[in-house]
């Protein structure tokens, strides 16, 4: 009877010492688990933080706010002293921002900075010592301008040479360059045969104030893309949401600048293009004939549709194999924020209308009303 006595305690202190070890176990899991949530709930807040921390105060701001740099200053001092003047959200960002980017020597002084700049505006500004001083060019690129025309632009208002420009921005080592320094928006995509040009689309429409008597090709190009760096990054995730890259999106933005004005046409132009696509139509927009061609012409006959280009949509059957211009940022939105619509066809009248049809049938009885 004792042994038996005996064996019944000993199983039931191991049921009990297994019971006990389960609890453990659950309860090492529930904390395991929990650090783990714990860490990825405060990588992502940290990461949405600092991503928010790296893009301007108030990119509508245009009021200027004096900044005055003493003499030895350090920068952990001057991310202070922008961070208290709001001209940064967040000083310790701000200062891994400028170690990462391995940027020094700034300039005491002071500045008339704005909300609006960016990080690398800020650096530069610090850097050259510029911005209270008057700009001693200001240039104005349009939307919907080629490379070509943009060259001319610069050849005219600053001291360079147009032929100079386009030899640089178009040198495959240059390009390459650059495409390490903004992979964000300079892909392989651009270096394909058939490309015209790499940069093609991708210097942005802005004004831009130049201080140097003579600004390099280089300089002009850089401003340029950090520019079209800072309206397409907020865009990256509604790129990738539809599954598109940003070459492509970048190239549809382009067709829908040269159809389209307002905001809303741009919308609506936007939905036709995608539908035509959907249904494996040809996008047939008029504008990429005239690039294929290297030529503006007032109106595409119907043998310059026959040309055989990457660029042609008369030809090819989907997105051209780039950009035919630059783009305003309204139109990059509307390619990402397209109207819905049953509309296929489109057409403009002499007075710049754009009249929308659902057919083909009902396209040409508005071509042979406003344009035959």
């Amino acid at each position: 009877m004792s042994k038996k006595k005996n064996n019944g305690n000993y199983k039931d202190n191991l049921i009990a010492r297994s019971e006990e070890a389960r609890t453990v176990r659950k309860i090492v899991s529930i904390i395991i688990i929990s650090l783990i949530l714990i860490l990825v709930v405060g990588g992502i807040s940290g990461y949405m933080y600092v991503k928010s921390a790296l893009k301007p105060v108030d990119s509508s701001s245009k009021k200027e706010i004096n900044v005055e740099i003493p003499m030895g200053s350090s920068t952990s001092d001057i991310a202070h002293i922008l961070e208290e003047k709001g001209i940064i959200k967040d000083a310790r960002v701000f200062r891994f921002y400028i170690k990462f980017q391995n940027e020094s020597e700034f300039q005491a002084g002071e500045y008339a900075l704005t909300k609006a700049m960016t990080l690398d505006e800020i650096i530069e500004a610090l850097q050259k010592g510029k911005v209270m001083e008057e700009a001693l060019y200001t240039v104005t690129i349009p939307e919907g301008k080629s490379i070509e025309q943009i060259a001319e632009i610069y050849a005219n208002k600053l001291k360079i040479n147009k032929e100079d420009f386009l030899t640089k921005i178009n040198d495959p080592a240059y390009v390459e360059q650059l495409m390490g320094k903004y992979p964000e928006i300079l892909t392989n995509a651009i270096l394909e045969p058939d490309i015209r040009m790499p940069l093609e689309g991708y210097l942005f429409a802005a004004t831009y104030d130049f201080y140097e008597e003579k600004p390099t090709v280089e300089a002009i190009v850089e401003k340029m893309l950090k520019k079209t760096v800072e309206v397409v990054t907020p865009y990256l995730d509604d790129i990738a949401a539809r599954d598109t890259t940003v070459h492509e999106a970048i190239t549809m933005a382009s067709l829908v600048e040269n159809e389209a004005k307002t905001v809303k046409q741009r919308k609506m132009i936007a939905g036709v293009f995608y539908n035509r696509l959907e249904d494996g139509m040809k996008l047939q927009t008029d504008p990429t004939v005239q690039y294929a061609m290297g030529e503006h012409k007032e109106k595409v006959t119907y043998k310059d549709l026959e040309i055989k280009s990457p660029y042609n949509t008369y030809y090819v059957d989907a997105l051209p194999v780039g950009p035919i211009s630059n783009f305003a940022e309204s139109s990059l939105k509307a390619t990402l924020q397209p109207e819905e619509t049953e509309y296929k066809y489109f057409l403009h009248d002499k007075e710049g209308k754009i009249h929308y049809s659902k057919t083909n049938k009902e396209h040409n009885k508005l071509k042979d009303k406003y344009i035959d």
